[in-house]
């Protein structure tokens, strides 16, 4: 079986939303900084822990 398509009236999806180039969208840049900063945190928690062991 191949998927050739979805669709479903209850999807959150919104074309209007998906592009990172558009201003009015939903996506602003600086929203990926705190995951980033999460992100790093656990790696270099993960780092620290190999050092010591």
């Amino acid at each position: 079986m191949i998927v050739q398509g979805r669709a479903s009236p209850y999807t959150l999806y919104s074309e209007e939303l998906v592009t990172f180039e558009d201003d009015e969208g939903a996506y602003d840049q600086s929203d990926a900084e705190g995951f980033i900063k999460l992100n790093a945190l656990r790696l270099r928690s993960l780092a620290a822990r190999k050092r010591k062991g």
